[in-house]
């Protein structure tokens, strides 16, 4: 196991980069995710797509595949990658603290 440091908090990571543990998501670690992808302040846009996510992840216990993101949240593919410049897996699932999807490359 790998770890990051960001401020005053230590994050245990896989080895892709996501949160081991989902209970540790919080201010920190969005912020440190946005920070390092290159990512802005985060828009209503933005949390709409990471609340989705989350809720699906809490009731199906793992990362929603990219077309049921789309759907969910009624944005295309296209605009999901421009908030999210690493994609739905990589950058999307990583900021809510999800696992990386599984055929994610």
């Amino acid at each position: 196991m790998t770890s990051v440091r960001h401020k005053d908090r230590t994050f245990v990571v896989d080895e892709d980069g996501h949160l081991e543990k989902f209970s540790d998501w919080g201010p920190e670690w969005v912020e440190y995710v946005r920070t390092s992808q290159g990512i802005g302040e985060l828009t209503e846009e933005h949390w709409k797509l990471i609340n989705v996510l989350q809720e699906y992840y809490r009731e199906n216990g793992a990362p929603p595949m990219a077309r049921v993101i789309s759907r969910a949240t009624g944005f295309k593919m296209k605009h999901i990658y421009e908030l999210f410049p690493a994609g739905p897996g990589k950058g999307a699932c990583m900021i809510a603290g999800l696992p990386k999807p599984k055929g994610c490359v």
